[in-house]
């Protein structure tokens, strides 16, 4: 696999999956990997969309945590989107995962609505015009919504979705109040939350979120998931997380 300038190949330790990542653009964190194991529920045969795949790593991880049929990650830049094919090819699942190089707001040139069973989705955290902004292009449109908001997000995930289909969310804690807001608005109906801590005695900073299109309303509140001991090591849940 020939590798573009300031490309390298990381080695996600899991079921010999591997990732094409540029050092000088967005690299995935632990976001991601925590909102793999979260929608690892996914149904047997599920078809996925993944919304802002980026390089692709929820999607990889998902082809070998779950039972899916078929996934589609979405991703707006070209140049992010076509690493992705190429990390795709590396792993050769061309037969389960495919990119999409478009807007979420034009998905309905290439896909139907109605058409998914699951949607998965780490969007930008950041509203546009708030916070310390990186120079670097890539990066800004990873965490910033400058080419997509959480609306635009919800919104046609909900017209994806077939009814009573899935829709998986990490992001900010902060923008709990947001996310619930607009899932109602949209007939996503909140099922399940899970706050990320740090540490046990830290506030949350990440929150991952479960909702069903159509469903009654039911909010079920999982204990909270923490990432580092008070000592700093790892908890065994991360650990088992991770693979390690």
């Amino acid at each position: 696999m020939d590798l573009l300038e300031n490309e390298r190949i990381d080695d996600l330790q899991y079921e010999g999956l591997k990732l094409i990542q540029n050092k000088d653009g967005f690299c995935f964190g632990v976001d991601s990997v925590l909102l793999s194991d979260f929608a690892k529920e996914i149904k047997r045969n599920s078809v996925v969309i993944d919304i802002g795949t980026g390089t692709g790593i929820i999607g990889l991880l998902l082809c070998k945590k779950t039972s899916l049929a078929q996934i589609y990650g979405v991703e707006i830049q070209k140049n992010v989107a076509e690493m992705a094919k190429r990390s795709i090819q590396l792993n050769q699942l061309e037969n389960k995962f495919e990119i999409i190089n478009c807007d979420i707001c034009d998905i309905f040139e290439f896909l139907k609505p109605n058409f998914a069973d699951c949607i998965v989705t780490n969007p930008p955290y950041k509203k546009a015009n708030t916070g310390v902004k990186n120079e670097e292009e890539t990066q800004m449109i990873a965490r910033h919504e400058v080419k997509c908001t959480l609306e635009d997000i919800i919104r046609q995930s909900s017209k994806l979705l077939k009814d009573k289909g899935e829709f998986y969310m990490v992001h900010r804690a902060e923008r709990l109040v947001d996310i619930m807001c607009m899932l109602r608005k949209y007939r996503l109906e909140p099922k399940k939350v899970r706050f990320v801590h740090s540490k046990p005695n830290e506030k949350p900073k990440l929150i991952l979120v479960k909702a069903i299109k159509f469903a009654n309303p039911f909010l079920k509140i999982d204990k909270p998931l923490v990432i580092y001991h008070e000592n700093g090591a790892e908890t065994e849940e991360i650990r088992r997380i991770y693979g390690r």
